[in-house]
């Protein structure tokens, strides 16, 4: 019986590839989006833990300076430009979709440089780190609380602070009674886990980013941190999505492009926290 020639036959939509897409931290940190010229000026202005005084003996009321300090931000250039052509795009299987899928995943690209700019800014952070062991959930919930002790003995809780960890660290989080029992929360963890990336717990906002220098390691690096502690200059415009044909060429192109910085405005409102990411069993 002879044998028909075979086909190979194509998914004409594309499968998104697994990569992070959106900027987790922006939100995170005190943003600036009037800039000129290049650089970016904030204004971080308090009394500096001064006391309060009496009269002095000439019945003058002493007095004193306030307090200002303006850390500055240096705005740089990020871009990302794919581009095809128009032969690559005729023959592929998204066809027409395609340059829709460029400009998509070029705003995935500059998103992540956003964060990745925010963690190096947060590394810089002076505080000792607390170090998260793997003894059991009461000694991991003394480390949390540890962290953010530091900040309110800091007074860096007038807000609830942010903190940023691994998935590694969330799932330590998701053996801790108090996370997850409803003798102590209203919180259902497990019900919806596949959509907890951003929760509330414990007076703290905790996001799951999967970007964190050392993610996956003995070391991964997290922040418990103020939104007062960092700064994030951008233009104004924030993302410059553009998407255009070269005719001489015959390429279609996608291009995003960010002017921003990052600097740190309060050391003592970041609290590093590194997380053994290879161990992901609580001990009893």
């Amino acid at each position: 019986m002879a044998e028909h020639a075979q086909q190979t036959m194509y998914r004409k939509e594309a499968i998104a590839m697994f990569e992070k897409r959106q900027s987790l931290a922006r939100h995170t940190v005190t943003t600036e989006i009037d800039v000129k010229g290049n650089i970016a000026t904030f204004l971080v202005a308090g009394s500096n833990g001064a006391t309060a005084v009496t009269r002095g003996l000439n019945g003058d009321i002493p007095t004193r300076p306030e307090y200002f300090n303006q850390p500055t931000v240096t705005l740089q250039e990020w871009h990302d430009v794919p581009e095809r052509t128009r032969f690559n795009i005729y023959t592929s299987q998204g066809g027409e979709k395609y340059r829709e899928m460029m400009q998509m995943s070029s705003s995935a690209v500059l998103n992540r440089k956003i964060d990745e700019d925010i963690h190096t800014a947060l590394a810089t952070g002076t505080l000792p780190a607390v170090v998260m062991t793997q003894t059991g959930a009461p000694a991991f919930l003394a480390k949390v609380l540890e962290a953010k002790t530091v900040l309110a003995e800091n007074n860096a809780l007038e807000e609830e602070p942010f903190c940023l960890i691994t998935p590694a660290f969330h799932a330590n989080l998701m053996q801790v009674p108090q996370f997850t029992s409803m003798d102590y929360i209203n919180l259902k963890p497990f019900e919806n886990v596949s959509k907890s990336r951003a929760f509330n717990w414990l007076g703290v906002n905790w996001i799951v980013d999967s970007a964190l220098p050392g993610v996956g390691t003995s070391t991964a690096d997290c922040f418990m941190f103020s939104k007062q502690a960092i700064g994030h200059a951008c233009n104004t415009a924030g993302l410059d999505v553009a998407i255009g044909y070269d005719e001489k060429n015959d390429k279609s192109w996608a291009r995003t492009s960010i002017f921003m910085g990052t600097a740190v405005l309060q050391n003592s409102g970041i609290q590093p926290i590194t997380h053994d990411d290879t161990d992901v069993s609580l001990a009893a």
